[in-house]
């Protein structure tokens, strides 16, 4: 992979995520999945080395450089480990992010810190079991009572939900105003009323905890309202671009990492008397996967630098979400094609990246979503 126009610090981050990653992570990937649980000393690791605060300048505690270099490390923990990949984009981009972009001064002061250097866990619950894309269509409540917000409701795939002590709600405050009725709040997860009702089983990125929530007479006080009343859907939205990119680097990881597992398989092979990537056919699968990760790469490293730049790149960001997330189906299932009958084993890693990468068509947006931000785009483009 050459350095396309990256600064000595981008590569000097990159190259540590991947270290890391390859040392510390892949290893111990199987074993994580089979307990559904991302190692806790792992987790304090990736704080330790500022891979949780990425986002976060220095004067609150944390990491940022830029999207790109983020772009990066997220691709290379996740061609470690696609589920905690997802931990560290999710976390990031949701957990962190609101706050930092939305909190008082007494709420940074309170929060940032802590979540940059992943002591605290952020997650975010907005999805609902009726509300999944149509992100207003919310029935949780949060009623102000003697200077104190009750909130009760449920929430649906709460990714960190287990793992987090701060979670960002998102409740209708005021019923008849519709879009505009609705707010957000810091809700730290041991308040009572904050119930983790279950862990989900899932198809791929099982390490990731993800969890149905329930707010049940959750009460907290009134400063805890993040942002202005009925900004929630803005603070929910707002944070697309970052959010976007992050997951089409989770893409990009997993699905590298299945093309680097194919062509180290292809060269061991031997079928008719040569290794498998001599013959014509497996070495022009080799050669579409290898466009195909490249070609994501320079979108995502576009959308990061227009986001580094401080200008608008929704379209961008949905573009490379869009093309990373179904390309990396695309490479994982050609990553089995060429194991054969082994890439449908459990023995064999690529099994897991093809589970891994499919969620990744679905969250933060799913492709269909995508493409009605790409062609909403559209409306003001010049022929």
């Amino acid at each position: 992979m050459h350095d396309l126009e990256l600064t000595e610090e981008q590569v000097m981050i990159r190259d540590m995520a991947r270290d890391f990653a390859r040392g510390e992570i892949a290893p111990h990937a199987q074993a994580w999945e089979k307990a559904g649980w991302i190692d806790d000393a792992l987790v304090a690791k990736m704080g330790e080395l500022g891979l949780l605060g990425m986002v976060v300048p220095e004067e609150w505690g944390g990491t940022y450089v830029d999207y790109v270099a983020y772009a990066l490390a997220v691709e290379e923990i996740s061609a470690g480990d696609g589920a905690t990949g997802a931990f560290m984009s999710i976390h990031n981009s949701v957990g962190c992010g609101p706050v930092l972009n939305y909190g008082s001064e007494e709420q940074k002061q309170t929060w940032l810190a802590d979540l940059a250097s992943g002591q605290v866990i952020g997650c975010f619950c907005l999805t609902e079991p009726q509300a999944g894309s149509e992100a207003h269509n919310l029935r949780t409540r949060a009623e102000l009572r003697d200077g104190q917000w009750v909130i009760n409701g449920a929430k649906q795939f709460v990714s960190n939900g287990k793992r987090a002590k701060l979670a960002i709600v998102f409740a209708v405050t005021d019923p008849d105003l519709g879009k505009r009725g609705i707010s957000a709040f810091l809700v730290p997860t041991d308040t009572p009323g904050f119930i983790v009702d279950r862990t989900e089983h899932k198809m791929g990125i099982r390490a990731s905890d993800t969890c149905a929530v329930t707010l049940n007479n959750c009460t907290i006080p009134e400063a805890n309202l993040l942002g202005e009343r009925g900004k929630g859907l803005a603070i929910a939205l707002s944070n697309l671009e970052g959010g976007r990119i992050g997951i089409a680097a989770q893409a990009l990881g997993i699905a590298r990492a299945a093309f680097e597992a194919a062509l180290a398989y292809s060269r061991d092979r031997v079928q008719f008397g040569k290794t498998i990537n001599e013959h014509q056919s497996i070495a022009n699968l080799l050669a579409d996967m290898h466009m195909q990760l490249n070609a994501a790469r320079l979108m995502i490293l576009h959308a990061a630098r227009l986001r580094t730049a401080g200008k608008p790149c929704l379209s961008e960001a949905s573009q490379a979400k869009l093309f990373a997330s179904e390309m990396a189906e695309k490479v994982c299932s050609s990553a089995i094609q060429i194991h054969g009958g082994y890439g449908y084993l459990e023995d064999y890693p690529v099994e897991k990246y093809y589970r891994d990468a499919r969620i990744t068509q679905i969250y933060e947006g799913s492709s269909e979503i995508q493409r009605m931000v790409i062609a909403r785009e559209l409306k003001n483009y010049l022929v």
